[in-house]
Order: structure tokens, then sequence, then C-alpha cells
């Protein structure tokens, strides 16, 4: 009979559905069994359910940070003929603008003029960082052109003035209307050196990003304004490029640097925020870790439900034994019981975790009902409430790690039942 019984096969299923719903009067450990599968629910739950979190505030954050940031920005050096002298402008930006714009996989680019300068209105004074670009390119920054309201100004008039961030606009203590000074040490060049220049404009927009590096530090200015006010006629500084899938820069950047052509180099979004992006990723490691350990204790609870189920059976395993049943059936009968525990448990504990992530924003409206707070009135008080979004690769790591803790677990007390001695077993019965 042992030698002629198929692996898992239909009896030792049933045997082991048994001992699963088996109560306490007939040896079993029900309540055990229940503690183990909402254990393992429950902490696969809290896994799924906290990456779907840490997903949506990575999303949450990358955009914000992309949101008026480039991409992918591209510099050039060329030499100046019969001198040692090297440019760091880019002459032929139309062209290579539009090279740039080919490539596939580039949602746009944008020649941009940069320059430090300091704005003055009254008394106050900031340093402040302007962009010169076309209005076209500017209405195209996602986080720029989307005004919360009426208030923040029309950007259809941007070539008329400036726009500024809502931090320098706090700061100064302007509105909409208003004008203020733009003060450039590297101004027009006289017979004497150069003189700062100093150009007064009209605030036209007002944009608001959230972050502080872009809203207190940023002024908007027309190409054509900024290449004359920094001395910069017919030359850019940098292009700007945008990318449809920015997770993927590393792909496009050969592409790009072989359109860019000789004295090209660029520079990623992901150079410029490698020190967000590491720690964004120890943030990651140590929070599955940390949830790894609650699968593993919850799973620790199906051996204690095992170890009680292989004292409690220890007639029925003699029996079993003394029938014919071998040591790989009996290791299996047990092996099923904890492996299903952990199997449903986990199936369990994704679907719970998908119809959490799923109905965030209903979660966030029971905090409001609980709390007597709003969730725009927490976020300004510091909350940030993410949105939740499941990644294929975050459930199935948490459904290999759950299975894998808790099958592997269960085959030690299955080990110990599968050695029993049947002769021991039946001593005393």
């Amino acid at each position: 009979m042992a030698g002629s019984t198929a692996p898992f096969s239909r009896f030792e299923w049933m045997i082991a559905w048994r001992y699963i719903r088996a109560k306490r009067a007939e040896g079993g450990v029900s309540v055990m069994t229940w503690i183990s599968l909402i254990g393992v629910t429950l902490a696969v739950f809290a896994l799924v359910a906290t990456l779907a979190l840490r997903s949506g505030f990575r999303a949450e954050f990358i955009d914000t940070m992309l949101g008026a940031n480039a991409h992918v920005t591209v510099y050039k050096q060329t030499p100046i003929a019969g001198t040692n002298i090297i440019s760091q402008q880019i002459a032929d930006y139309d062209d290579l603008t539009d090279a740039l714009d080919a490539v596939p996989g580039v949602l746009r680019a944008a020649p941009l003029v940069r320059g430090q300068v300091m704005v003055n209105r009254g008394n106050n004074n900031l340093g402040v960082q302007v962009y010169g670009i076309t209005g076209e390119d500017l209405a195209a920054i996602p986080l720029v052109a989307q005004s919360p309201d009426e208030s923040f100004g029309d950007l259809g008039r941007f070539d008329e003035g400036i726009a500024i961030g809502s931090g320098i606009a706090r700061d100064l203590g302007v509105t909409l209307g208003d004008r203020i000074r733009i003060i450039s040490p590297n101004g027009a060049r006289t017979a004497v050196g150069t003189s700062p220049r100093v150009g007064a404009y009209e605030v036209v927009y007002v944009f608001s990003t959230g972050r502080f590096e872009i809203d207190g530090t940023r002024i908007y200015m027309p190409l054509a304004e900024a290449q004359s006010f920094f001395n910069r006629d017919g030359v850019v500084d940098e292009i700007e490029v945008m990318l449809d899938e920015p997770e993927s820069v590393e792909g496009i950047v050969p592409d790009l640097i072989a359109t860019s052509g000789a004295g090209a180099f660029l520079w990623t979004w992901r150079e410029n925020a490698s020190g967000f992006n590491r720690a964004l990723d120890m943030q990651d490691n140590f929070i599955f870790i940390l949830l790894s350990m609650l699968v593993l204790i919850a799973s620790l609870n199906i051996v204690s439900g095992l170890v009680m189920l292989v004292k409690n059976k220890g007639r029925d395993i003699g029996i079993l034994r003394t029938m014919g049943l071998s040591e790989g059936s009996v290791l299996r009968v047990f092996f099923l019981v904890g492996a299903s525990i952990g199997t449903i448990g986990t199936i369990a504990g994704v679907v719970l975790g998908a119809v959490f992530s799923w109905n965030i924003h209903h979660i966030y409206a029971l905090v409001d009902r609980l709390s007597g707070n709003g969730v725009e009135r927490l976020e300004a008080q510091g909350f940030f409430f993410p949105d939740a979004i499941l990644e294929p690769g975050d459930i199935a790591a948490t459904v290999v790690l759950s299975l894998a803790l808790s099958w592997l677990i269960t085959l030690f007390p299955a080990r110990r039942a599968a050695r029993m001695n049947p002769v021991e077993a039946l001593r005393y019965e």
C-alpha cells in the first residue's frame, strides 16, 4: 500500500481536512487553527496595505519632485574657434531641441536660460533662480500650469511679465499685478566693465508646486527677455527633456547622448535626487523586513497548532502507521494541514489588503469622522495622506514570502509526526 501511494493523494487531503476542522473534543485544535489563520491573514494584510501606501507615497513624491523639474538636462561644451575658451552655451538650440523631441520616449524638450539673481520689493530682498522659458513650454509643466484658482493669475499673459513661486510671493508680500525688481550682477557690459542689470517686471502668475525648494526660489521669465537680461543673445544654457516614463531614464540616456552630439553631457533626475532615492530605497527595505517579521511571527502560530495536533493525534498516527501508512504520507498529511492554513490566510490577507487599497479614500473619510478633523486640515498641519497603489511585484513578493515561511515552518512538526514510533504511540492505548 505504501509503495503504491502517490504523493498528496486524495486520502491524504481527506485526513488533513478532517484534522483542520476537528474540535478539541475530537482531539483537534480548532481554536489554534483559527488563531493561526487570523494571524497570517492580518500579517499579510498589513504587509500588502503598507506596501501599497508606500508605493503611493513614492509615486506622489516622485511626481511632485519631477512635476516642475527636468527628467534629463542636456548641457554642451563647445570650443570657441581661435581661442582656448570653452563655451557653456548652446547656439543651435532650436535644431537640437527638435532632434531631442524626435527621440522615442521623449515627451517634450525645451530650451532654457538660467541665472542667479536678487529680487527686491520695498525692504524685502531674496536670492532666487530665474528660468527663461517660452510660454508654450511653461504651460506644458503640469504642476506649474495647474493653478488652484483664478487668484493665481493668467498663464496666457506670461509674455507680458513673469511667473513666481508662491513662497517668493509670500516672502516679498506681492500679489498679482505688483511689480518686483530683478537684479543681476552679470549685467550690461560697458567700457569700464560689467555693471549690475536691474529690471522691473509685473507678476502675472503665481504657481504652487508643493515643494519649497521650487516655490520659494524659482521665477519663470519669457525666454527672449531672459536671453536679453542675462546676455545670452542667440544662445541658451541648457535643454530640459521630459520623458514619457521617467523611471526608465537609464534606457533612453544613450539615445539622447547620441542625438546631442559632440561635447554634450547629460544630468538625469536620478543623479539630481540620488540622496532622496537612497533614502526611499532604505525605507522600502526596512518596511519590508519589519513586516516580514510579522508574517514570520504569525506563521509560528501554525507550528504551535501543529505541535499540539501531533500530540493529540498520536493514537491516530500509530493506527495509520500500523495499517501501512508510510512516513512520507504522515508527513504530507500534517504538511497539508499547516500549508492549507498558511495558504488560506495568505489569500485572505491579499484580498483584504487589495480591498483596503482600493477604498483608501473611504478610509480617509472614516478618519475624518473619527478624528473630527478634515483631511485638508490635517494635511495643512503636516499630515500626509498618500494614495495606495497595488504593485504586482509587491503582491507577488508578499505571497511568495508568506507561503514560503508558512510551508517551510510546517515541515518541522510534520517531520516529527512522521517519525513517531507507532508502538510508542499505541503503548498506553
